[in-house]
């Protein structure tokens, strides 16, 4: 028999980004808010041994315990799906602040052409540019209706950056702190694009250059550059992170808490509406009720799309017919790039998650498509994160990768290599789709998610024109030596390459091509909201994470008005 919690107002499932925001806004608006994490607590507190590369990078201490719950992956609906037994494409968070714990920083605002990608797509190019076989969808919203929510996200953070890039929607405020130090490496960058006839600026940084309090009086220090960002927490609290933010906000209210060791299995549902959600207590195996007049669904987007298909709640896609929209335009990235080797010794080992400078000259539809077999682009960057020891061992292609000539070009090149890369955008494709695996379950005796996904043709048509480009700014950077990388292969969920998942809970005008509107307001159910990266109708060139901030602001806002008057939003 089920324990039965007292209800509340809200309920979010997950106490990241998304989880914080929501929190931190209801409770302000004077709403009993619960947040649901089955990670650990933890704060900066806890991060002041942090500088172990082996136990963090290596070991993955901050991320995700497969052996309790994981995804099963194949490349096409032939294949049988078999369990991802380690981390590797992707770092899925667990515990307090989530995947906004150990990430770098980087804090781009989408272009105005993603919101109405398939509109501007068409008015330019016509109809038949993109094959029946790509789902794009405009996502029911505008920039500028969205940019006041990622300017209130920019303040929470106290975003680090300069409004220098000429491609960028209108801003309605600048950077609360200005862009973070122009290393030598950096300047390298900038002068090469610039001779090249590009348009440099600073990556919009979280990880800030002064220190800043923000609006909810929550203080973020100052970078140190020590180059420990990714997979890693900050010991300083100068990386802009939900416990060093938007949970302190809500704590102070007195109008909100947290479960730990809570891992949810169900929404639970009375005809148009959620009555809350069931979780199981991972410590003790107790299963809980915890009741709601509001359940928020603010993990990460995997896990928010897998609670709706074990609830039965909304319509699974089916790729063969193209109906249902749950688990429909999932998207990854792709990630093009040029290494190269140089003569000189630098300071790579110094640096910051966001420390880099970009070009956007090939991103969005900055630049004519009308001759091209593909749509979109790719932001191009050189970013100095820090060059750890282990994680580091570049060597040219002709060395073997082991023995005594690959250890004596490692340590040459340890400080004398650089990286230029691209962040593709990924276009939706009919067979690219998140559903129930059949044959394996978690922990818990719940059905393990099943990604579906492999690179289509839209992929390495962008892929090989990226990478032609980034050995060109290499190059001009005065590399010895510069390698580009090879054709894109077959997508392979072994070795890391973004954590920037995105869809399968699309957003939109039209529930049937959405699963929440621009609210993230469930279609079928009307106290239940879905907030996260899966509400991307598409991955754009850039990281995510202000997109994601954005959006759960506005639906904030959405709670709030739902609260007074029910019923749709839109």
């Amino acid at each position: 028999m089920a324990k039965t919690l007292d209800k509340v107002d809200v309920v979010t499932v997950g106490v990241g980004w998304t989880g914080g925001i929501i929190a931190a806004e209801c409770a302000k608006a004077g709403m009993k808010v619960r947040g649901l994490e089955r990670g650990q607590n933890r704060g900066t507190e806890d991060y002041s041994l942090v500088h172990d590369e082996y136990r963090y990078a290596i070991r993955y201490e901050l991320m995700q315990d497969l052996s309790k719950e994981t995804i099963t992956f194949r490349n096409n609906m032939k294949q049988r799906a078999l369990p991802m037994r380690q981390l590797g494409s992707f770092l899925l968070g667990e515990g307090l602040g989530g995947a906004g714990t150990h990430w770098n920083g980087m804090t781009y605002r989408f272009f105005p052409y993603d919101f109405q990608i398939k509109t501007e797509t068409e008015k330019k190019y016509g109809k038949n540019k993109v094959s029946s076989d790509y789902l794009i969808q405009d996502w029911g919203i505008t920039y500028d209706e969205l940019e006041p929510y990622y300017d209130r996200f920019e303040k929470t953070m106290g975003l680090s950056g300069e409004d220098t890039n000429p491609f960028w929607g209108k801003r309605s405020s600048d950077f609360p702190t200005p862009p973070m130090k122009k290393t030598p490496l950096l300047k390298k960058f900038e002068t090469a694009t610039k001779d090249l006839g590009y348009h440099p600026y600073m990556v919009p940084s979280a990880n800030l250059s002064e220190p800043y309090e923000n609006p909810d009086g929550s203080q973020i220090n100052a970078c140190q550059y020590c180059g420990f960002c990714e997979r890693f927490g900050c010991e300083y609290g100068a990386k802009a992170s939900p416990e060093v933010t938007v949970i302190p906000a809500a704590k102070k209210t007195g109008n909100y808490d947290i479960i730990f060791n809570a891992n949810v299995v169900e929404i639970l549902t009375k005809g148009n509406k959620t009555t809350g959600v069931r979780y199981i207590d991972t410590q003790t195996g107790e299963e809980v009720i915890q009741p709601a007049d509001v359940v928020v669904l603010t993990s990460y987007m995997m896990n928010n799309a897998k609670l709706l298909m074990v609830s039965n709640i909304g319509d699974q896609y089916d790729p063969e017919t193209g109906k249902g929209t749950l688990g429909r335009n999932y998207c990854y990235q792709i990630e093009p790039g040029a290494t190269g080797f140089f003569d000189e010794q630098m300071n790579t080992f110094m640096g910051a998650g966001a420390l880099g400078m970009t070009i956007d000259d090939f991103n969005a539809d900055n630049f004519d498509h009308s001759d091209l077999d593909f749509i979109h682009g790719a932001s191009i960057s050189f970013v100095q994160s820090g060059s750890r020891p282990i994680g580091t061992n570049p060597v040219p292609s002709d060395v073997p990768l082991w023995g005594a000539e690959f250890k004596k070009a490692s340590i040459e090149n340890f400080t004398r290599t650089l990286d230029v890369f691209g962040q593709g955008a990924s276009i939706p494709h009919k067979h690219n789709y998140l559903s129930l695996d059949p044959t394996y379950k978690d922990k818990y005796g719940v059905p393990l998610l099943r990604m579906t996904y492999n690179f289509t043709e839209q992929d390495r048509n962008l892929h090989k024109f990226i990478t032609k480009k980034t050995v060109e700014v290499m190059e001009k950077m005065g590399a010895k030596k510069t390698e580009g990388g090879g054709p894109l292969a077959e997508y392979d969920i072994v070795p890391y390459q973004s954590t920037h998942n995105t869809g399968g809970t699309s957003m939109g005008n039209d529930p049937n091509t959405s699963v929440v509107n621009t609210y993230l307001q469930h279609w079928d159910v009307e106290n239940l909201f879905v907030v996260g990266a899966g509400n991307f109708n598409h991955n754009s060139g850039y990281n995510p994470t202000a997109t994601v901030g954005a959006l759960a602001y506005r639906t904030a806002e959405g709670i709030q008005k739902y609260r007074k008057k029910g019923g749709s939003l839109v």
